[in-house]
């Protein structure tokens, strides 16, 4: 064999073994010491009775507005000392389909930037039309590009997919837990996601582009829910996904209640004695204060609905999500990029259509229960990630704590809530 052929044949193995890292299944035992969290013990809102308000669809998640698929590769691998193109890597990708992945129908869609510290990409073309065409995708900070690339690559070899495209994908930072400029996030990973994507309940935490995440100084992550309106509001369905990333320790409020000034302790910290701490950070076996980290961050937030609006009520819709994220204790500080996304799939043919049509609208003054839902959903949404995440140990040692749900729930009865 020639030295041409033999160093295609190491390529095509290493591509696919980093494929298969996508969908490995690891032993439970082994996906709580990476950080990884096994589901049978990870309670959600409802299971915890938290009064955020609203009425839960049957999942409680995203994929309660019919047709909506959540997709996720979710890469841990290494432990110790970061080396920069080798990890610890706590990272990946998660997509969202509107009308999942074999519909390549456009939907209605706008977004809103709290604070634009960040990038999600597509968004000129989606402010102007008021069409969102193809998934959204979230990553890491510097996975954008490939991300976007590979959604190229994949639509145009799709049957029905337009042959061109301007992919909507956004970041948040990962980069304490993560070896973020070893730009381990590949084509492959990507469309792993795109093409696993799935209807029903959605993994939530540690995985896909929330692997590495902190949020309010808890482990951070991916998190959904839902909101059902009563008939006579409509029936409509309210769906959101976050990627939590953002806030600071003593900012953080649970249903009006203080948690974060409630738990000072926890803070991440450097799990190896032999570590240097690092950018503040105290070793996990000392005690004293530790660095706060005033709302640094980011959050990416994905809103669907099957209720029938045009771009400029659902830009409207987008903008709600700030005051869910500031019930949470969410201030737009100035380090955080803060975007949000809104999309329905009412109206089927219509966006991408190049004729003349005809759609369904909500009237404006039916729309305000719409805004109520979307604010408690993505509050809803922000608890799930925390309390679907594990604690994670990641670059250069440091450990990111769980929220305690046992404390949670003493400090919610030490409150009334």
């Amino acid at each position: 064999m020639d030295a041409s052929r033999r160093r295609h044949r190491r390529a095509g193995s290493r591509a696919l073994a980093l494929a298969l890292l996508c969908s490995v299944s690891f032993p439970p035992a082994t996906l709580a010491a990476q950080g990884q969290p096994t589901a049978s013990t990870k309670p959600r809102v409802r299971d915890l009775g938290l009064p955020i308000g609203g009425t839960p669809a049957q999942l409680d998640a995203i994929t309660d507005v019919a047709g909506v698929e959540v997709g996720h590769t979710t890469l841990i691998t290494g432990s110790g000392k970061l080396v920069v193109g080798k990890g610890p890597v706590r990272t990946g990708v998660t997509v969202v389909h509107p009308r999942g992945k074999a519909n390549a129908d456009p939907v209605f869609g706008a977004w809103f930037t709290l604070n634009g510290n960040g990038e999600m990409t597509g968004t000129t073309w989606l402010q102007e039309s008021g069409i969102l065409e193809g998934p959204i995708a979230i990553t890491n900070t510097h996975s954008v590009g490939v991300v976007r690339d590979a959604i190229l690559q994949w639509q145009v070899g799709k049957p029905g997919m337009q042959p061109w495209g301007l992919p909507v994908v956004a970041e948040t930072y990962d980069g304490g837990l993560n070896d973020i400029n070893g730009f381990h996030i590949r084509p492959e990973h990507v469309i792993s996601a795109l093409d696993g994507a799935k209807a029903g309940p959605v993994q939530e935490g540690n995985v896909g582009g929330g692997t590495g995440m902190i949020c309010h100084g808890f482990k951070g992550g991916i998190g959904t829910a839902s909101r059902r309106l009563p008939p006579d509001q409509g029936g409509y369905t309210v769906g959101v996904l976050v990627q939590c990333n953002y806030g600071a320790r003593r900012d953080l409020r649970i249903a009006g209640v203080p948690v974060g000034e409630e738990i000072q302790d926890l803070q991440p910290c450097i799990a190896a004695p032999d570590s240097a701490p690092t950018s503040g950070r105290r070793r996990c076996e000392t005690s004293g204060s530790a660095r706060n980290d005033e709302g640094a961050g980011s959050i990416i937030v994905v809103v669907a609905t099957d209720a029938p609006l045009l771009p400029h009520q659902l830009k409207r819709i987008a903008t709600r999500v700030s005051l869910g994220v500031g019930r949470m204790g969410g201030w737009g500080a100035n380090p955080s990029g803060d975007i949000f996304i809104a999309f329905s799939t009412a109206n089927p043919r219509a966006a991408g259509s190049t004729d003349t049509v005809s759609v369904r609208v909500l009237a404006n003054a039916r729309i305000s229960p719409l805004f109520t839902a979307t604010t408690q959903a993505t509050e809803a949404a922000i608890v799930n990630a925390m309390l679907a995440a594990a604690t994670m140990t990641g670059a250069n040692d440091l450990r990111v704590y769980a929220l305690p749900v046992d404390r949670l729930q003493t400090i919610m009865r030490k409150y009334g809530r």
